[in-house]
């Protein structure tokens, strides 16, 4: 995940990044069905999608500790 994408995800309000969340965790599941069926071309972008998950918890814990 590239800078310009962390900023991104961090410049969002905690309502656009709970939506992002859930869009992301959907795509994850579809993408790990696709690996269990075995029509997924590329299993990195299992990995890329995780990444995305664990950096939107992190960045919503964040400001949950700050706002405390």
């Amino acid at each position: 995940m590239s800078q310009q994408d962390v900023r991104e995800l961090r410049e969002k309000s905690d309502d656009a990044l709970k939506q992002e969340l859930e869009e992301t965790h959907e795509s994850l599941f579809r993408l790990r069905f696709q690996s269990a069926t075995r029509q997924l071309a590329d299993n990195s972008q299992i990995k890329k999608s995780r990444r995305r998950v664990a950096l939107i918890k992190t960045l919503l814990h964040e400001r949950r500790s700050a706002a405390k």
